[in-house]
């Protein structure tokens, strides 16, 4: 086992969650090396050697039950508790997925913000795809992660954050398949806390997306994340995924829906009311964001409604949802 970097600031430590991610975990955590004091791996399920791969880099291992579902928030949650149960306590955090790969820079950019801004609570910054033209799907999640620069209302989960400010709301809500960070982000907001994004590198992503079906599954999830987010806080004034999960049931279920009732009345003259997808397109297109992106955004509210439809079905049933994955 590689010992401690000795050089690494004593207040900085990593926790890095993943599951059979490879040689992405390898690149994920050699990119820590030297720039945290503590590196904890939360492994959930892995069985390509994930483990051992991490041990072998320095890593503090922790295996989750696989008798309990999972979920990236609950992984998050098991890696603070082991920063804050064992050893000195960072004063910061790079909270950080496997897939990904930090960038030159970044550690001391985003540690000096925090340091010389008492009130922010997560400083994060520009996640790139690392084959954005490889497909069309990982083109798509490159533009996503394009969003502006300064105080922000949520982060994703890539970023630095401050321990203080994580003990005081309590982590990550674990009882959450997908959404964790902008929810984690409405209590820390609450609670007079500050989000800042950037404008600078903060990591690669790799997504490794090749087909429909994986695209779909992932709006699918983040229809869901809209719809449990708004009921957990979409009261005012924080109106939490209201607009997006209105957003989703509207074109992704009213107007299909609205579409086959006209036709029932009006024969097949009534379908002309799918017409108002297009002309969305053609809106969001003239906004300057891309043809193809206008396209797909607009796409994604089918699957999207599904999500916002299956958290609430699951809801009114008492069933439990399962982890909703797209790789």
């Amino acid at each position: 086992m590689t010992p401690p970097d000795q050089t690494a600031p004593t207040d900085l430590a990593a926790v890095v969650i993943g599951r059979n991610e490879g040689a992405r975990l390898i690149r994920c955590l050699d990119s820590l090396a030297g720039r945290v004091a503590r590196i904890v791996y939360v492994d959930s399920g892995s069985t390509d050697g994930s483990l051992e791969a991490a041990r072998q880099r320095g890593a503090e291992v922790v295996e989750l039950d696989r008798s309990q579902p999972f979920t990236a928030a609950r992984a998050r949650n098991a890696g603070l508790a082991r920063l804050t149960g064992t050893g000195p306590l960072p004063r910061h955090v790079q909270l950080v997925d496997g897939d990904c790969e930090l960038r030159e820079g970044w550690i001391e950019t985003a540690r000096a913000f925090l340091d010389a801004t008492p009130a922010a609570a997560v400083a994060c910054g520009r996640r790139r795809e690392r084959f954005p033209e490889a497909t069309l799907w990982n083109g798509l999640i490159d533009a996503e992660w394009d969003t502006p620069v300064g105080r922000a209302r949520a982060c994703g989960g890539d970023a630095m954050m401050r321990l203080e400010a994580l003990v005081a709301v309590g982590f990550y809500n674990p009882a959450l398949i997908a959404g964790e960070e902008p929810e984690l982000c409405v209590r820390l907001r609450q609670a007079g806390w500050e989000i800042w994004r950037l404008d600078a590198e903060m990591t690669w992503h790799d997504a490794a997306m090749t087909r429909f079906g994986q695209w779909w599954t992932r709006a699918r999830r983040a229809g869901h994340a809209y719809a449990e987010g708004a009921h957990l806080h979409g009261a005012r004034p924080e109106r939490h995924n209201v607009a997006q999960r209105r957003r989703a049931l509207i074109w992704g279920l009213g107007v299909p829906l609205a579409a086959a009732l006209a036709a029932l009345v009006l024969g097949p003259w009534g379908l002309a009311l799918l017409l108002v997808w297009p002309l969305q397109v053609l809106r969001l297109g003239l906004r300057g964001i891309g043809w193809r992106r206008a396209l797909f955004l607009t796409l994604a509210k089918l699957p999207e409604a599904l999500g916002v439809v299956q958290f609430h079905l699951n809801r009114l049933t008492g069933r439990s949802t399962r982890l909703i994955e797209y790789k």
